[in-house]
């Protein structure tokens, strides 16, 4: 059974919804926008949370870059080691990334304890 069917908070705050995953016995990580330069979809301080079923709430960025980020959250709540993600643009990476229009974030992966 999928847990997230039964338990979806009506809720747009992705750090509520990482709290109630936690009370509910799921493991969570938090993702963070730390720093952005130039041109950059989601601001300073936006917040993803990601459960260990690959459920999430929230954006750090989208597109392929909120797919790596849930790569590298389920990876953090495996082995609990914090990951600082880096995802800017270089003419050869510009499209993969997602961040064609100029701009790099920084993203600090955590998991919740």
């Amino acid at each position: 059974m999928d847990p997230d069917k039964s338990e979806k908070a009506e809720i747009d705050d992705p750090l509520t919804q990482g709290q109630s995953w936690k009370e509910a016995g799921r493991s969570v990580a938090l993702a963070t926008v730390i720093e952005t330069w130039g041109s950059a979809p989601r601001p300073v301080g936006s917040h993803l949370v990601i459960d260990s079923y690959g459920h999430f709430e929230g954006s750090v960025s989208g597109g392929c870059v909120e797919g790596a980020v849930i790569i590298a959250a389920l990876d953090v709540i495996k082995d609990g080691k914090a990951q600082m993600l880096d995802f800017g643009v270089a003419d050869e990476t510009a499209w993969s990334v997602g961040l064609a229009c100029g701009g790099r974030i920084r993203v600090y992966v955590e998991r919740l304890h």
